[in-house]
Parts: C-alpha cells; sequence; structure tokens
C-alpha cells in the first residue's frame, strides 16, 4: 500500500505538508510520552510500560492506513507513511527504553530494517523522481496494499481467538489505557493543533492517526524485552474492539 501511494505527480506543496507532518509525529510521540508517565505514574511498574507503550504508539499499519485510505484518499496513506517513519524510530528507541531503560545502537538498527520503513524511502524516491511504477507494476501494487485491511481484521480475529476475557473485563487498568488511548489523546492532540492554528488537513489526518488503538507492536516488544506481553496483548485487543465505536465517534465530533 504503501509503496503504491508514493506514485503520485510531484508536488512542491504535497513535499511541504510530508515535512510538516514530520515534526507534528515527532512533537506528538515526544508529547504522548511525557504524558503518559504522568497518567500512569501509579501503576504497577509491570502494567506501567506497556500501558504507556498504548498511549504512545498507535496502530499506523494496520488499521491506519485503510481508514485514512478511506477518508482523505491515496494523499492520507501519503501523510500516515510519513508521520509512520517517526513511529518506527521511536518504537525501537523510546519504546524500548521503556522496558530496558536505555535505548540501544542495536535498537536504532530495527529501525532501517523495518519493512515499512525501508517502504516508505522508497516510496519518497519514486515520489521526488520524475519516474513513475508502470500500470501493471502499480496495479500488482495496489492490490496487495488493499489485502491491508482484511489482514488487520485477521489479526483482530486471531487476538480473539487467545483472549481471556474474563481476565481483561475483570481489569480497570486495561479499560483505562484504552480510554486514553481512544478518547483522550486524539481530543488533545486535536486541541493543541486547532489552537495553534495548525493546518487543517493535516490536523485531522493526525487526529485520525492518534485515535487508532494501541500498535499491534505492544506485545512483541513487551516479549522482546521482558515486559508482560499477555497484559500489552490484552490491553491492545480491548482497545482494539473499542475503537469499533471510539473511531467513527472522534472523526464525527471533531471533523
Amino acid at each position: 500500500m504503501i509503496v503504491s501511494t508514493f506514485n503520485l505527480e510531484f508536488d512542491s506543496n504535497l513535499l511541504e505538508s510530508a515535512k510538516k507532518i514530520v515534526i507534528y509525529s515527532i512533537v506528538i510521540h515526544l508529547g504522548l510520552y511525557t504524558l503518559s508517565k504522568l497518567l500512569f505514574f501509579k501503576a504497577s511498574k509491570e502494567k506501567q510500560p506497556v500501558l504507556r507503550f498504548i498511549t504512545t504508539f498507535s496502530n499506523v499499519g494496520f488499521m491506519g492506513y485503510p481508514v485514512l485510505q478511506s477518508i482523505f484518499g491515496d494523499v492520507g496513506v501519503f501523510y500516515g507513511a510519513i508521520f509512520n517513519m517517526v513511529f518506527n524510530a521511536f518504537v525501537w528507541t523510546l519504546g524500548v527504553s521503556l522496558y530496558s531503560g536505555k535505548k540501544s545502537l542495536k535498537s536504532f538498527v530495527q529501525v532501517l530494517k523495518n519493512p515499512a520503513f525501508i517502504a516508505v524511502c522508497l516510496g519518497l524516491v519514486l515520489f521526488i523522481s520524475p519516474i513513475k511504477l508502470p500500470t501493471p507494476i502499480y496495479k500488482t501494487l495496489k492490490l496487495m496494499g488493499d489485502t491491508t485491511t482484511p489482514i488487520s481484521m485477521l489479526i483482530v480475529g486471531a487476538m480473539l481467538s487467545s483472549a481471556n476475557f474474563k481476565e481483561i473485563l475483570s481489569d480497570w487498568t486495561i479499560y483505562w489505557g484504552s480510554f486514553i488511548c481512544l478518547i483522550v489523546t486524539p481530543f488533545l492532540v486535536y486541541l493543541v493543533m486547532t489552537t495553534l492554528g495548525l493546518d487543517r488537513e493535516l490536523t485531522r489526518v493526525c487526529v485520525t492517526i492518534i485515535a487508532m488503538p494501541g500498535a499491534v507492536m505492544a506485545p512483541i516488544i513487551a516479549s522482546k524485552y521482558g515486559g508482560n506481553a499477555e497484559y500489552a496483548s490484552q490491553c491492545v485487543f480491548l482497545s482494539t474492539i473499542l475503537s469499533v465505536i471510539t473511531i467513527p465517534l472522534i472523526i464525527v465530533t471533531l471533523f
């Protein structure tokens, strides 16, 4: 989906907007990372890293792209992919530091190896250069990109099949974490960006991304760096289910 989306005619205004998205994404991630420390300072040492992670990092890839595509078209996915570059950089640095307490060079190397990061780099080259993809290749990539939505549904289904509903429904911290990442953070981002008078379309794009549920990377990072992967899966699961209601609510209310 990412590479085919970048197959656009070069537009200096679009490139300028992409630069702004990079800045917005950096500020938003750093802001949410800091805010999460204040919101969950009373949480247990086992749960705090997970709650901070899902508050800082939303599900840009599997759920964000299809939603952006449906609202803004290809340009929405273009902006989302740029936003996601910063996301990947911070997941493997700030995200890892939530569990390990430090940011290592090895973690940063993971950013460069990330398929989404590579796809964005290739897409940017394609966007800036006068060369465009041949129609057969473009259509093939487009068809592959269109599978993002059903794949995301399969992931949610897999989460459902292994979920311990009784445990999830009885843990109030999972509800609190979901409320913060699905309702509080998108409203805060919207409030700050509109108060500052920032570009309306880019504000909507950023708010839409932040309104997504917790990133599916949460249990992966937790498992790899000694965190509670099961609790992370539960948080992602519940926030994903609740997002079916909250995403339309955010869009209708704020847009």
